[in-house]
């Protein structure tokens, strides 16, 4: 439930962090909360997720790891196992990604989707999709946006699912450092369960110097295809 309060031992659980490391951010004003009593604060569990996606550049590999490993417990997710690919459809690989706008990339993810046959509601998830890129640019990573809503659509769209998109010339998604985008994962779900989970799966795959670069070496969507599913095996198996 997105509206799941949790205190403080639950959210360091939840995201694999020190309980003193969440109370020390809490009382800091830099994670959002409650406090309810001495040195005792609640939480919403939608709020922590929004807050995780917000800071998931700034947690180095073995952070994320742990968010991803204590997100996957709390849903019951299987965290040592491929999620990103299994979640792409077989029309889900666009290569390369039409619009040379912000928005014209969004409307160019929703159509791949729609061509999957994965969306009820194209105009209400396209508009859902905005309005997360106006509260703040899903463009995490230079070169690399993780489009996604703030909360998961059980009505708009058919199934969760990850649709990948290459823009070799580049488009302006709001990144931090003025860089264009050329990498994109839109990211939809009916539920909360497997969201951040896949979130910070993507990260963990792009995080390392030349991934995103060897992505865009891909020239069809089944080259993009062996590459993610290739990616996602190595960071499940390194050590």
């Amino acid at each position: 439930m997105p509206h799941e309060q949790m205190d403080e031992q639950q959210v360091a659980v939840y995201l694999s962090m020190d309980v003193r490391e969440i109370v020390k951010r809490a009382g800091r004003g830099q994670m959002p909360c409650r406090k309810t009593g001495e040195q005792k604060f609640q939480f919403r569990r939608a709020d922590v997720d929004h807050w995780v996606w917000q800071q998931m550049h700034n947690f180095n590999r073995r952070e994320l790891a742990g968010i991803e490993r204590g997100v996957s417990e709390h849903h019951g997710v299987d965290a040592e196992s491929p999620i990103v690919c299994p979640l792409i459809p077989d029309a889900g690989l666009a290569v390369p990604l039409k619009g040379k706008t912000r928005a014209a990339a969004l409307r160019a993810l929703v159509d791949q989707a729609d061509a999957a046959e994965l969306v009820y509601n194209r105009e209400e998830l396209l508009g859902e999709l905005q309005g997360r890129e106006q509260l703040c640019s899903t463009a995490l990573l230079p070169g690399a946006a993780f489009p996604h809503p703030r909360h998961p659509l059980p009505y708009d769209i058919a199934a969760s699912f990850v649709i990948a998109g290459l823009a070799p010339a580049g488009v302006p998604f709001g990144s931090e450092d003025g860089s264009l985008t050329r990498l994109f994962f839109l990211v939809c779900g009916k539920d909360d369960r497997t969201h951040l989970h896949v979130l910070a799966r993507l990260v963990r795959m792009l995080d390392d110097p030349g991934v995103v670069e060897h992505f865009l070496e891909c020239q069809t969507p089944e080259q993009l295809a062996e590459a993610l599913a290739h990616r996602e095996m190595e960071v499940l198996n390194r050590k």
